[in-house]
């Protein structure tokens, strides 16, 4: 007979994610989520086994979550004692709606997998639907902000230098912060203006061509140069002494210090760069099918359900391109 307790069917899941080469994100998302909801079940209902979860247990968990607010559950006690959320400014705040719906992304996931052999008398998540959440639009940099935070970052430290090709390249290929972090000298293509990012480190797991700026290929010939001189490492974006590649935390915590010192908002990821190549492309014109190859998208409509946040001033300044009166001669 097949063994239906929550603690072994979860341990069975996480190795079928890792068979699958899941990313250690993802897993780690996956796990989180699971333990979380299946602590709740135990001391809620003495829930034991994943036959006994029914939808009116997730739905009741689902309010939960809403209820209890941030930091108010976890996954075991010595976690608990150890974080002291109670000290968090943010302690008891709202879960945001896009936090829950990841949890019910993953619920959803997971009870998708038991099902796959009949293991459910009925699938808990079918009924269940994400949450309706007004989406906010993409974070964007203006022209002069963006001259302004490039511009105090001084690139006779090796690190502010690296650092400021990194956000050059972004803004100018649309590459996500964690594939730039990780490129290495042989996949830059300085005479065909390319990279090619390896499929080990895209989101989609494909690999993936972007390009570049004559510009920006100036600023990427002076950078090697530089690098030369004080790293060896076949990373393109090493860390000076230890030759390593960035962290991608590194190098969020270095763009904060930079936004600090532009006087901008601190609230600016690094993301955002993605975001401006994106909202630009289609402002001069890119059709939305080039746009979604580029940025890896799985199909043109996550691209335009990402990045049509155009608004009138923008509609405007794309019209003009197409006026029939401008254009009559």
């Amino acid at each position: 007979m097949e063994n239906l307790n929550f603690s072994f069917q979860l341990d069975e899941f996480m190795l079928f994610c890792r068979s699958r080469q899941l990313r250690e994100k993802t897993m780690n998302s996956y796990e989180q989520t699971l333990r979380l909801f299946e602590r709740w079940c135990w001391e809620r209902f003495q829930i034991e086994n994943v036959d006994q979860i029914t939808e009116s247990v997730v739905r009741r968990y689902i309010n939960d979550l809403m209820e209890r607010g941030k930091y108010s559950f976890y996954t075991d006690d010595k976690r608990k004692t150890i974080n002291y959320p109670e000290r968090r400014r943010d302690f008891r705040n709202p879960i945001s709606i896009t936090t829950i719906n990841n949890y019910i992304r993953n619920l959803r996931v997971f009870f998708n997998w038991l099902d796959r052999d009949y293991l459910l008398p009925k699938n808990p998540m079918k009924k269940i639907r994400q949450l309706k959440n007004n989406r906010k639009a993409k974070e964007y940099i203006s022209d002069e902000d963006f001259k302004r935070l490039i511009g105090l970052l001084d690139k006779s430290y090796f690190s502010e230098h690296r650092d400021f090709v990194m956000i050059i390249l972004m803004i100018d290929t649309g590459m996500r912060l964690g594939e730039c972090s990780l490129l290495l000298v042989e996949d830059v293509n300085l005479a065909k203006k390319q990279v090619f990012l390896r499929a080990e480190n895209t989101k989609g797991r494909k690999d993936r061509i972007v390009f570049f700026s004559p510009k920006t290929e100036t600023i990427l010939r002076r950078w090697l140069q530089f690098k030369d001189r004080y790293a060896e490492s076949d990373y393109l974006f090493p860390v000076k002494y230890s030759g390593a590649a960035i962290g991608v935390s590194n190098f969020e915590t270095n763009f904060k210090k930079y936004l600090k010192r532009a006087a901008l908002n601190e609230s600016i990821s690094p993301h955002c760069l993605r975001n401006n190549f994106a909202k630009r492309c289609l402002m001069n014109g890119m059709d939305i099918f080039t746009l979604s190859k580029i940025l890896g998208h799985s199909s043109v409509r996550v691209t335009e359900e990402a990045y049509l946040d155009l608004n009138s001033d923008d509609i405007q300044k794309r019209y003009q391109n197409f006026s029939p009166m401008a254009t009559i001669k």
